[in-house]
């Protein structure tokens, strides 16, 4: 497998975009990656601790998170997004705020799934729930983005696909939908190079030459498409600018396609079994390629001081460190009820 390439025709449009960022701007993109890390580290800590069962790690995949949410417009009446298990921190760049997160994982009451097991969201701030079942996610951001199209809104809805989500009918039925309507919706496929235990060669046959099982998947679906690199969280921002100013202006929907590495289990359980799966050769290959040193070397060359990225490391796991200890006392005084399970389920 090769490393994903971006288009020739896009690279100025992507370097242009890049160099119109401000210091402060490059600075929230390396704060978000380390944000994700630590809530990431935080959440195995409890595992570690027994008040969590497990967690899904995120570990190398933060940039396909950060850099696309940031390119979009979070806030009240602007862009929608689909985060799924290893795009937390794409919920706190809409706003969530780190406590709810954790307060999702321990289940407590005041959670944003009021309890229930951690398929949180906040629809408030632009953040759509997941739906347990892999691809069903696509299909319901189609219909966001239709609902979007259909008012003249000018508003953007975005999903991120896994490899292996790619291989449920769901998925490509929804992806078909939102072509053929010609939607304003970003699908991001994050290949992250095995499906729960399975590498994606297991499931999914690559052109010849090494290229990536879904480069040709754009053209398949008759819709604008780019290779992405799902390690360079700068890459990910411009990629993701661009596609949403074309769906933006009536260009229909556009599928990203992304090169990333799960450098984790699938959850925290199955670690020892997830390692024997793929090679060790990539992950030290992929290791080299971690979003925070790339994305710490890229702005050291862009006039962003080492001062000035640790100060953004201190302050990002401030934040991670006040939100985990808001959700522990919540753990401690605001657990739910057992009759809370019985409902919400029928509207009254």
């Amino acid at each position: 497998m090769t490393l994903p390439r971006r288009p020739a025709d896009q690279r100025a449009e992507r370097a242009a975009v890049i160099d119109a960022l401000d210091p402060a701007a490059l600075v929230a993109l390396y704060r978000g990656l380390v944000r994700a890390r630590r809530v990431d580290e935080g959440l195995a800590r409890l595992v570690r601790q027994g008040a969590l069962a497990k967690a899904w790690p995120a570990t190398g995949e933060e940039a396909l998170a950060v850099g696309v949410a940031r390119a979009l417009r979070a806030g009240p009446g602007g862009d929608v997004i689909a985060p799924v298990i290893r795009n937390v921190g794409a919920c706190f760049e809409f706003g969530m705020p780190v406590a709810s997160v954790a307060r999702a994982y321990l289940g407590t009451a005041d959670g944003p799934s009021g309890g229930r097991d951690g398929h949180y969201g906040d629809a408030a701030r632009g953040v759509l729930a997941p739906v347990s079942h892999l691809g069903d996610m696509v299909p319901v951001v189609a219909g966001v983005a239709l609902s979007f199209r259909l008012r003249g809104e000018g508003r953007v809805a975005l999903a991120w696909i896994g490899d292996g989500t790619t291989r449920t009918g769901t998925a490509h039925e929804g992806l078909n939908l939102a072509a053929v309507l010609r939607v304003p919706a970003v699908f991001v496929i994050q290949n992250n190079q095995v499906a729960l235990g399975t590498p994606v060669a297991r499931h999914g046959l690559a052109p010849r030459g090494g290229a990536s099982p879904f480069a040709g998947w754009p053209r398949a679906y008759g819709v604008w498409g780019a290779e992405v690199d799902g390690n360079d969280v700068l890459d990910c921002y411009a990629a993701t600018r661009l596609a949403a100013a074309r769906c933006r202006a009536g260009g229909g929907p556009v599928l990203l396609v992304a090169e990333t590495f799960r450098m984790g289990g699938h959850t925290t359980q199955d670690e020892p079994r997830a390692r024997r799966v793929l090679e060790e050769a990539l992950y030290t290959r992929w290791r080299a390629r971690d979003p925070i040193l790339l994305a710490a070397a890229a702005l050291e060359a862009r006039g962003i001081s080492p001062d000035e990225l640790r100060a953004a490391e201190a302050d990002a796991a401030r934040e991670v460190e006040a939100g985990f200890a808001a959700a522990l006392e919540s753990r401690a005084v605001a657990m739910p009820a057992g009759a809370q399970a019985l409902g919400p389920v029928h509207a009254e």
